[in-house]
């Protein structure tokens, strides 16, 4: 059931920037280039954990998605600001989240949003793995 929502997650993610096969110097969009599935092969090992892109900002004009996993007691880095803002998405324990000063913990199926140019920052909260999806759009010049 764990797994089923979290398709479920996914397949509202990708409704809500629908792909559009478009001629041109943008990518056409394809079955075999719009599908990703989880691959443990295919992570990129962090300081804190690994990281996984369901969507880099290459693939849909900078929207990304990102599936973040960080040891317990952790944090990726300290909180910063950055021009995009961007959702934090938390599937599995507890974030610390940090927020102009301001912390608030949330567990799985709790969002939080980094509005543009505020100081925030995630950190792994609990004694277990935090995995939590990262959404946000890069600005692309």
């Amino acid at each position: 059931m764990k797994h089923l929502s979290i398709r479920y997650l996914l397949a509202a993610i990708l409704m809500m920037s629908p792909v559009l096969a478009i001629s041109g110097d943008k990518p056409e969009y394809t079955i075999e280039n719009t599908v990703n599935t989880f691959d443990m092969g295919n992570t990129v090992k962090t300081k804190v954990g690994y990281q996984y892109w369901f969507a880099d900002k290459n693939l849909a004009d900078g929207k990304t998605l990102k599936l973040s996993v960080v040891e317990p007691g952790k944090g990726t880095h300290a909180p910063h600001e950055h021009s995009e803002d961007e959702f934090f998405f938390v599937l599995e324990g507890t974030a610390e989240f940090h927020l102009n000063g301001e912390t608030a913990l949330g567990g799985p199926m709790t969002s939080f949003y980094c509005p543009t140019g505020s100081k925030h920052g995630i950190r792994n909260a609990g004694d277990t793995e935090l995995k939590y999806l990262v959404i946000k759009k890069y600005i692309l010049e």
